[in-house]
């Protein structure tokens, strides 16, 4: 997946710490995720339909 120029921050990120968030980029097929503090260190890739059940399986509460 190219993402070159496609990455967006989460609308939570703010001032201070604020910016360790992530951010995304979007496809046809698939959405890329990656540390906004660390952008080279590696993407997540997921296919669209996949997507939204991750990110339910984060907010579940353990």
């Amino acid at each position: 997946m190219t993402t070159s120029g496609t990455w967006r921050k989460s609308s939570y990120s703010g001032s201070g710490d604020g910016n360790a968030c992530l951010e995304f980029a979007s496809s046809r097929t698939r959405i890329a995720v990656r540390d906004s503090k660390a952008p080279a260190h590696g993407v997540l890739t997921f296919p669209i339909e996949a997507f939204t059940p991750f990110i339910k399986a984060l907010k579940a509460p353990r």
